[in-house]
């Protein structure tokens, strides 16, 4: 006498576990707004390197032509001269934006990290974010002043 009965059932096929995405932790955030702030910068810097070239192959060749690319009374000092320049098309304007997100990644870092401690209801830690925020924003428009 057999055990096996005589019609065995299938076995429903077992499900593969649903990879659950890692939860958004704050060290995540951050790591995610440095390394993104970063690779923006970079990006912005090597297309801006690359159309100066390109619309000036004399900087390969000529040092004074270079010297005057990179004078200081040449350079952009308005935010506005940056953005206009972007939307021209202009390659000193790519690699201006570029210093100019790399600059605000940190800034950017403090502020996500006094909403993540706004979240926690961490008082202490949200004065103290809070007042280096504030330092930082004033030390950017006083240094803008001429």
């Amino acid at each position: 006498m057999s055990l096996s009965s005589p019609n065995p059932r299938p076995s429903a096929p077992v499900a593969a576990p649903i990879p659950q995405a890692p939860a958004l932790t704050p060290e995540l955030l951050i790591s995610m707004l440095l390394r993104g702030g970063v690779m923006l910068s970079l990006s912005l810097v090597a297309v801006g390197m690359g159309l100066t070239f390109f619309h000036h192959p004399d900087y390969f060749s000529s040092s004074t032509a270079l010297e005057r690319l990179t004078a200081p009374d040449h350079g952009l000092h308005r935010l506005t001269d940056v953005f206009q320049g972007v939307l021209a098309v202009r390659g000193q304007s790519f690699v201006m934006a570029g210093l100019l997100v790399m600059m605000s990644v940190p800034v950017l870092r403090v502020a996500l990290s006094l909403g993540v401690f706004r979240l926690q209801k961490d008082r202490v830690f949200v004065a103290i974010t809070a007042a280096v925020l504030a330092l930082l924003l004033v030390s950017f428009l006083v240094g803008g002043v001429e």
